[in-house]
């Protein structure tokens, strides 16, 4: 007899899963592009790099799903636009910095 926990249904025994990150890029002009990706033992140095270098890492399995399809510098689809720029406008906030075109601008006067 194996060693397989009864819970589990047939899909989840025996699968691995593969660790992966996607890092991407945005210079405040167009649209961010995959800067690296990695998987398995790349990618934990991938994030490890990236929390050296105090960046925003987001954990979210989907989005790496559609990410790590794309090739290093090509530019994101149209369709993860706002996804992506929420993380971005998170990053920033978090900087404390804002967008170019928005230096001097108060979106939101109530807070």
């Amino acid at each position: 007899m194996g060693s397989q926990d009864p819970k589990q249904t047939r899909s989840q025994q025996g699968v691995q899963k593969i660790k992966a990150a996607v890092a991407l890029h945005y210079d405040g002009q167009g649209a961010p592009s995959v800067a690296a990706k990695g998987f398995d033992h790349r990618a934990e140095q991938l994030i490890e790099d990236m929390k050296r270098e105090g960046k925003l890492i987001h954990e979210d399995h989907e989005l790496v799903r559609w990410l790590q399809n794309m090739e290093v510098g090509e530019t994101i689809p149209e369709n993860l636009y706002i996804v992506i720029a929420e993380l971005i406008a998170f990053a920033w906030y978090l900087d404390g910095k804002n967008p170019p075109q928005w230096e001097g601008k108060v979106l939101n006067k109530k807070v």
